[in-house]
């Protein structure tokens, strides 16, 4: 049930005025005709109806006070929103109207009380009237009606469509993905998280998902323009820039603005019920900061830090804009393929010194890292520029790589996919032992699928300088959710792959129990992207295995490293098999890309020549999609 409320007439002009076409008449006719504000019409809620389309259609004349203004060419919505003076109280009928002048116009403003006749229809799913002829009548206030999430059902807001509405909770932003795009931010009560990362696959995590799906709105700009400037939702009510950020997590209260049901500027954002705060009456929206940025990487004690860190493509090889000619290959030895991440060397220049920041804040002595160019290990390759660019801003000599192709005297040993996974360490710190092993067989690399799909594993021993305590890293990055692979998705939460990835976990735990790196070495530490949820199949196969989820053990089900369609949880781990376990001083997530909106990244694509610059800081924000995971050991020397 909504609760009408009281609405008070400002004013009621003496005379009316008539528009059509958009244009005000050059001359008053209410001496020769009657006056159009006294004549009968159509209420708005008889023309909405109960349902999901409108009740009437063909030509009405209907009456209310312009709650919302977008008149305008192109991108302006090119009309306006009206809602009734007095509703018809029934809760399920909307009081509420998009007017559809498409053109120019600028025949009203918000508050004008008006007449309005033309044709009712539909459009991308919202109910408006494509106006002939509109009178002003006077003026009138309008009080927003209260909504709250979660909904009580799916389309609980058909009933406030083109209504002027009000959340009067705190809710907080859990989605940001086509800010820069669309202007637009999804909102709920709660920060919402992935199913299957709090509950089983099947049944709960789709009773979770569909809860999921009535808890959240999305918050739009007062236009349809693509890649707009400025970005208006940002902190403190100022624009978004690279110092004034919106994270996840941020919360806002008191959201007062229209109710629209369209598409946020293209079909790719898609049609969804959307709150428009600019432009509609008593719009308000302040985003407060309830999640600042991380001031520094976590603390996590011991003698030794490990991080484990996705990339999102560091590739020092481009195709170029316009993309004609593949200009990087699948390993040294593999056919031609599209290059990824950066599309120019202008956009490298911006890439890189973000990641290299973000490394160097979490002050790691051993380091995997996923989603990197796999061209091999030479002067020209991405993992030497990537070394080469961490001494420059340390020291050098302080950082080194395990070149697998030369420990195992193999091309292309750890696969023929377009990137790969890769460990970088500090010699001052740790020595690499024992066997580099590689597992880049076709059991785990397809994953018992038709074709290659994980990426070869790694693991590599080392030795702490200081102790001679040793301990073996490896770093894994299985099939992702959204591939193809040869069985469908299930339909029960995980996503594509999902038997690739578990199957992949039992070969990888089987390889880890022969002892690859020949060092007899019993404490493991598994980092990476398994493309899993936390309650997913694969991570249930590795823990039957004998291995700790360490990031939920000590940060719980809150923990997050990634969002996707607005649900938060982490594909990026930490494992550590039982001997490793007590040695575990602490582990931490580094916050400092998933909470943060993706137009802030390197990427000049999408965006207008100022904001290319007032978004990029080369600091360590927003440089992948993911959050890395930090790890601190203090690990004891076993007597040999």
């Amino acid at each position: 049930m909504r609760t009408l409320t009281a609405v008070t007439l400002a004013s009621i002009a003496l005379t009316c005025t008539a528009t059509a076409g958009g244009q005000r008449p050059r001359t008053n006719h209410t001496d020769r005709i009657a006056d159009p504000c006294t004549l009968g019409f159509t209420p708005i809620s008889a023309i909405q109806g109960s349902g999901t389309t409108v009740a009437l259609t063909g030509t009405q004349s209907t009456k209310g006070v312009v709650i919302a203004d977008y008149e305008g060419a192109s991108p302006a919505l090119r009309g306006f929103f009206i809602q009734a003076v007095t509703g018809d109280g029934n809760p399920a009928t909307s009081d509420g109207l998009f007017v559809f002048e498409g053109s120019n116009a600028d025949t009203v403003s918000v508050g004008d009380l008006v007449r309005v006749t033309g044709t009712v229809g539909e459009n991308q799913g919202q109910s408006q009237i494509s106006v002939g002829t509109i009178t002003t009548c006077g003026v009138g206030a309008i009080a927003p009606v209260d909504v709250r999430l979660p909904l009580p059902a799916a389309d609980a807001l058909e009933a406030y469509e083109g209504m002027l509405v009000r959340f009067p909770q705190a809710l907080t932003v859990t989605e940001h993905f086509q800010l820069g795009r669309f202007g637009q931010v999804t909102l709920s009560n709660g920060r919402l998280q992935q199913p299957t990362h709090v509950v089983a696959p099947g049944a709960p995590a789709l009773a979770l998902q569909a809860r999921n799906d009535l808890n959240r709105i999305i918050l739009d700009d007062g236009s349809q323009a693509q890649n707009p400037d400025p970005i208006p939702f940002a902190r403190g009510r100022r624009p978004l820039s690279a110092s004034n950020t919106l994270r996840g997590g941020d919360t806002v209260t008191g959201l007062v603005g229209v109710l629209t049901y369209t598409w946020g500027g293209n079909a790719v954002s898609g049609p969804a019920f959307r709150v428009r705060p600019i432009g509609a009456l008593g719009g308000s929206v302040n985003i407060v900061e309830a999640n600042p940025r991380p001031a520094s990487a976590p603390t996590v004690g011991g003698t030794v830090r490990v991080v484990g860190m996705n990339l999102l493509n560091f590739f020092n090889t481009f195709d170029g804009l316009p993309d004609t000619v593949d200009n990087c290959r699948n390993g040294v030895a593999g056919p031609a393929t599209d290059c990824r991440g950066a599309d120019t060397q202008a956009e490298f220049d911006r890439q890189w010194p973000k990641t290299v920041a973000a490394i160097t804040a979490m002050h790691p002595d051993v380091l995997g890292v996923n989603e990197i160019e796999n061209d091999g290990y030479g002067p020209g390759s991405a993992l030497q520029f990537l070394v080469d660019k961490l001494n420059a801003a340390t020291a050098p000599g302080t950082w080194a790589f395990i070149d697998v192709d030369a420990k195992r005297r193999q091309v292309d040993a750890m696969g023929t996919d377009a990137i790969r996974v890769a460990m970088l360490y500090k010699p001052s710190i740790v020595t690499p032992v024992g066997v580099t092993a590689a597992l880049n067989h076709a059991a785990f690399v397809t994953g018992g699928d038709s074709a290659e799909r994980n990426r070869a594993s790694l693991a590599q021993a080392f030795s702490v300088n200081r102790s001679g305590a040793t301990f073996i890293l490896n770093v894994n990055h299985l099939k992702s959710k959204g591939s193809p692979c040869d069985a469908p998705d299930a339909g029960d939460g995980q996503g594509n792959c999902a038997q690739v990835r578990v199957n992949a976990a039992n070969a990888l735990a089987a390889w880890l129990a022969s002892d690859p790196t020949g060092t007899g070495d019993p404490d493991v530490l598994l980092v990476g992207d398994y493309n899993s949820y936390a309650k997913e199949a694969p991570i249930t196969a590795l823990k039957d295995h004998g291995f700790t989820n360490l990031v939920d053990t000590a940060l719980g089900p809150d923990a997050y490293s990634y969002v996707f369609d607005g649900q938060w949880g982490y594909l990026d781990y930490a494992l550590g098999s039982a001997s490793l376990r007590p040695q575990v001083s602490g582990v931490g997530e580094y916050h400092i890309n998933s909470d943060e909106p993706s137009v802030l990244d390197y990427n000049t694509d999408f965006k207008t020549p100022g904001l290319v610059n007032s978004l990029y800081a080369p600091d360590q924000f927003r440089v992948s999609d993911h959050d890395p995971v930090v790890v601190g050991l203090t690990l004891t020397a076993t007597p040999r």
